[in-house]
């Protein structure tokens, strides 16, 4: 009889904490991620881009503005 008490109350206290536990948190949005400068470079070489038109096109990549 002892230990079936026992284990009731280990059962109730153990149980008590796992429910008690916050589930993770899910992320609320994908974050956005830019391409990096060395991938911008080389969509700018395949595209045999020089000068300021290199540049701006640069730019927009890293910012996320190009397709």
């Amino acid at each position: 009889m002892k230990i079936l008490s026992a284990l009731a109350a280990c059962a109730i206290v153990c149980g008590g904490t796992a429910v008690a536990a916050d589930p993770p948190a899910a992320p609320s949005a994908t974050p956005v991620t830019h391409p990096t400068l060395k991938v911008c470079n080389k969509q700018a070489d395949a595209r045999q881009l020089t000068g300021a038109a290199r540049g701006a096109f640069i730019k927009d990549c890293r910012a996320g503005k190009t397709a």
